[in-house]
């Protein structure tokens, strides 16, 4: 038994005149033949030849129309042995109900190729698509953020929405001077516009419609950035000889220098308040994360010489972790606060780790007030409240009169120096006023700094007047 057979043609970019031969003659000699929509400047070639436009106005979005039209077309199919059907430009290019229809196996899909929008859209560009190494994107499908990099030829801009959704999606204030888009809509007709406009004024075009779509000559987006930073890394081990020579070990101070960098670069940004000093500590800011980023890129890139993991395995690696410790945001689990957030946080790396305590994981290197914050964080999360703010202030209290008196004689010995009654309460002081730190939401590593810096100010003050 001969099994159901579905021909696709197609309708080409514009008018009659670009319809191919074998696209005519199937479609005129088959008995069974239908187009997906009439709404094109070819389909007037075949009056007699019923659409599928009844089906648009019944459907709620457009992949509930694409799986109603196969269905149709397998259906007849069925019914006559055979069936051609007419799409608009070319089978093989957009064309959602040709890649529904490969899906099934209950039918025989024949697809001629024909001339698609995308041969008149590169002669009115000028542009050799290989050569340009453009990347095509579906405008119905544009999410938050448009990916680069460009050039990028934007299709399915069929109405003033999308193009509102294209220009939104790109950032234009972070682009390398002004950015223009060339409008290309009715390509091939009596009609047709090629019009360069600036990106904020796209969706003014009011005469868009199934027969739009956008050129985006230039876009410099993270993933390009990216990679020219790792082929950067690549020349820089292949011909520099300080980085031939490095090491993961010889690297360490070098990323602790620029973390400590970055972190006083971003608290001199929050000191910064008028719009001068708040832009040069922006400037900083960048640099300084710059800097940071490109010892991440190091790193991986020697990990990569070892055959271990380079920088994508870093960042899916990173994404794919946010992803499960975000249940609330990725999966079905209800967290309506940050205490809930981070209370499930924990148990999630918990059971990531394997760890039996929460504690884990907390480098024993870090600097003692900053691990002190770290493990008071992690007691918060799992429900271990600290002392009140009362009780901290009467502890110190207690401490301060037992420290009142001078000591009658200072060790040189560095035993006494770790241990003894002094040291328990020079402690006990400290993890007080860190408490309070945290009832008042103040980092006290941050404070401490603010007030060195001050305490350095005050030195060079002083040194400056004694010459």
């Amino acid at each position: 038994m001969t099994r159901p057979r579905v021909i696709v043609v197609g309708l080409g970019p514009a008018g009659s005149e670009l319809l191919s031969g074998v696209t005519i003659s199937l479609l005129r000699e088959a008995s069974q033949s239908v187009l997906r929509t009439s709404v094109h400047p070819a389909a007037q070639e075949f009056p007699s030849i019923e659409s599928f436009d009844h089906l648009y106005e019944r459907s709620g979005d457009f992949e509930q129309l694409y799986v109603a039209i196969v269905d149709e077309l397998i259906s007849r199919a069925k019914k006559h042995g055979e069936v051609v059907y007419g799409v608009p430009g070319s089978p093989l290019v957009a064309e959602r109900t040709v890649e529904l229809l490969r899906e099934r196996v209950d039918i025989d899909l024949i697809v001629h190729p024909a001339l698609s929008f995308l041969d008149l859209a590169w002669e009115r560009l000028g542009v050799d698509p290989m050569g340009e190494q453009v990347h095509f994107v579906d405008g119905s499908r544009v999410g938050e953020r448009l990916r680069g990099p460009g050039p990028l030829l934007i299709t399915q801009c069929y109405s003033p929405s999308i193009l509102s959704l294209v220009k939104l999606a790109v950032d234009a204030d972070f682009q390398e001077g002004p950015l223009e888009v060339v409008i290309l809509h009715h390509l091939g007709l009596d009609d047709e516009v090629v019009r360069r406009v600036a990106i904020d004024q796209l969706d003014h075009f009011r005469d868009v419609d199934h027969l739009t779509s956008v050129y985006v000559p230039v876009l410099r987006t993270v993933g390009s950035a990216a990679e020219d930073l790792v082929d950067l890394m690549a020349r820089l081990r292949r011909d520099c000889p300080w980085d031939q020579r490095q090491t993961h070990d010889s690297l360490l101070r070098h990323l602790l220098e620029e973390a400590y960098e970055a972190l006083e670069a971003l608290e001199e940004l929050s000191d910064a308040h008028d719009g001068e000093a708040r832009d040069n500590a922006y400037e900083d800011v960048l640099e300084e994360l710059g800097d940071v980023v490109f010892q991440v890129v190091f790193h991986a890139h020697l990990a990569a010489e070892e055959g271990e993991f380079d920088l994508t395995a870093v960042f899916d690696g990173v994404r794919e972790k946010l992803t499960v410790r975000h249940p609330h945001v990725f999966g079905d689990v209800s967290l309506t606060t940050a205490d809930d957030v981070a209370s499930r946080w924990e148990d999630n790396k918990k059971q990531e780790k394997g760890r039996d305590s929460v504690t884990e994981g907390i480098p024993s290197a870090l600097p003692a007030m900053a691990r002190y914050v770290k493990l008071r964080r992690k007691a918060t999360a799992i429900g271990l409240e600290g002392p009140s703010t009362d009780e901290l202030v009467t502890s110190l209290r207690e401490v301060l009169d037992e420290l009142g008196t001078e000591p009658s004689s200072v060790s040189d010995d560095a035993e006494s120096r770790r241990t003894g009654q002094d040291v328990d309460l020079i402690a006990s002081m400290l993890a007080s006023i860190v408490e309070l730190a945290q009832l008042r939401g103040i980092d006290p590593e941050s404070a401490l700094r603010q007030r060195s810096e001050r305490l350095k100010e005050n030195i060079v003050d002083s040194e400056q007047k004694s010459r």
